[in-house]
């Protein structure tokens, strides 16, 4: 379900996007951007590879150890962030989720799942899986048309 939030010049306008779609989009996608801020760290956004799991409402990710790792379980708490872009017709969509964040380890079943789904596009070592539980989700969009 969509409702208006602002009005932007000419015949374009922001909707927010209520959950449903928001979890519809992010089942959708592959690529996201993990934000974290601990104290005593820079803020740090880095992009990851994902699956969302709707039955938990989590998505999963993996990581190597690192900054990135170091920053998700000092902060226990992460904000995830993944958009479409048409950049010629000046549209778009963004989703942001934000929870608790922890490393999930065998004999989890979502382990697995991590697992096998979320393929490295490089030949990096990659052997913490890590999730973010969806708390809170919102998204925006970018439409054209009457309101």
């Amino acid at each position: 379900m969509e409702s208006s939030t602002a009005q932007l010049p000419g015949t374009t306008r922001l909707v927010e996007l209520g959950r449903e779609e928001c979890v519809r989009l992010l089942a959708g996608g592959t690529i996201g951007r993990i934000a974290v801020n601990s104290p005593g760290w820079p803020p740090l956004i880095r992009p990851v590879l994902y699956v969302f799991d709707e039955p938990t409402q989590s998505v999963l990710f993996r990581s190597a150890d690192g900054s990135k790792l170091t920053s998700l379980l000092r902060s226990e708490r992460a904000a995830f962030e993944i958009d479409g872009i048409d950049a010629a017709d000046r549209l778009g969509w963004s989703v942001i989720v934000v929870g608790p964040v922890e490393e999930i380890a065998a004999p989890d079943p979502l382990e697995r799942v991590c697992r096998a789904r979320v393929r490295p596009w490089v030949d990096v070592e990659l052997p913490r899986c890590m999730r973010i539980r969806a708390t809170v989700v919102s998204g925006r969009r970018l439409v054209r048309g009457p309101g």
